[in-house]
């Protein structure tokens, strides 16, 4: 999936989305005040089971800047897993301890990890807090130990040529220049050092933008600025990227093998449980689910509601980020007793004031609710669609009583 501009105007989608406004609401009716970009991908098998994929597009748009927020972690799973494989490292793999140095005044050290079972950091357990909640120190961690500059290149080499993944996620005060930086890691199972990372500095050069979000926001001493903020050195990735990181996921073997993260079946097997997986699927992490409730990171169809009518089998293998007041979840929907599948990806902007860092948002009563409604119509459609080949998704299906490893 390249980087290109998409047709404003994509008859079918466009079509059907009019035939539902009423569902869809003021989003869909003030869809360029909202920021609302699209990408829904019908897939139909053949014979073999193999994957045909039709893209529809409703005002996607790679020149439309908006903030990707937690999006990025997705891509920052699977380029960790890709380099314990490109290390090759007899022992080495996502379970073995990884210790983080500290950097000056940019992060700290790690040595432990209390929601571990074996009470240490490792790759794995990075992965599973990034796919179930969301966390940010856990990318930050992954954002070290790939490198700014490996992380950028094997995104652009695999197609994605619009995105920048410039900084740590959820820290505030660290600059351009010290998101350069990452931090010495030391992978060691006892006092066996299997592989010593040192520090490393990025000099990678990117291209130059221009992008702006918002029309105020309040500054570092919350000042309220009148102009908006200047987003050209934050991370960007256009949705058409985003869903793109995300097929390449779910359907690696769609895609050319120069295309691709460099994954074992295990991986991908590991990925699948921990993006489809409910918090409270996971005895390590243990979570409190009063605070991260089911659906806690499912938006597309499930609203994020801990009471759903969705029923028990269908599954969101997704990535959500929620920042600034942009929304957006990229999401492969599975329901295993129908035999129903698709993609469907949005963001939307839910911001009335359009002043930034004040955390007056509307995901809760506007973003979340368009979600769920667009998933809905969509996957009533998917039902009710004739298909010459029902697909197999038992690769997809997980026995969730028992715990992620």
């Amino acid at each position: 999936m390249g980087t290109s501009h998409y047709p404003q105007k994509d008859s079918f989608l466009d079509t059907f989305l009019q035939a539902h406004a009423d569902k869809l609401g003021p989003v869909f009716q003030r869809s360029q005040d909202f920021g609302l970009q699209i990408i829904y991908t019908r897939i139909d098998r053949d014979a073999a089971n193999r994957p045909h994929f039709t893209d529809h597009y409703y005002k996607a748009d790679t020149s439309r800047y908006f903030y990707p927020a937690s999006t990025v972690k997705l891509a920052a799973c699977a380029l960790a897993l890709e380099k314990l494989n490109d290390l090759n490292i007899p022992g080495l793999d996502r379970n073995t301890p990884m210790f983080t140095d500290s950097l000056e005044n940019i992060t700290a050290a790690v040595a432990s990890d209390s929601s571990a079972a074996n009470g240490l950091p490792s790759v794995g357990q990075y992965i599973k807090k990034i796919l179930l909640v969301s966390d940010n120190d856990a990318f930050n961690r992954l954002y070290e130990f790939i490198g700014q500059e490996t992380f950028n290149k094997r995104l652009w080499e695999n197609g994605f040529a619009a995105t920048q993944i410039r900084h740590r996620v959820g820290v505030t005060g660290i600059s351009p220049e010290e998101n350069r930086h990452t931090n010495a890691v030391i992978f060691r199972k006892g006092d066996q050092v299997l592989y010593a990372q040192p520090a490393a500095y990025s000099r990678l050069t990117f291209s130059p933008r221009h992008d702006l979000m918002g029309k105020g926001y309040y500054n570092s001493k919350e000042e309220l600025v009148n102009s908006p903020m200047d987003a050209s050195e934050k991370n960007r990735a256009p949705l058409a990227d985003l869903h793109g990181i995300l097929r390449q996921i779910i359907f690696p073997e769609a895609v050319t093998k120069g295309d691709r993260f460099r994954l074992k079946d295990s991986d991908y097997q590991f990925l699948y449980h921990c993006m489809s997986a409910q918090p409270e699927e996971s005895a390590h992490p243990h979570y409190d689910t009063t605070q991260f409730y089911r659906n806690y990171v499912k938006f597309v169809l499930f609203g994020g509601e801990q009471r759903n009518d969705v029923h028990a089998n269908i599954r969101s293998f997704n990535k959500p980020g929620w920042a600034y007041g942009f929304l957006t979840d990229i999401a492969y929907i599975a329901d295993f007793t129908n035999q129903v599948e698709f993609m469907l990806s949005v963001t939307v902007y839910v911001n009335k004031d359009g002043i930034l860092s004040d955390e007056h948002y509307q995901f809760e009563e506007t973003g979340k609710p368009f979600m769920k409604a667009l998933g809905k119509i969509i996957y009533e459609h998917e039902l009710q669609r004739g298909k010459k080949h029902l697909p197999d998704l038992s690769k997809f299906r997980f026995d969730y009583t028992r715990s992620i490893e």
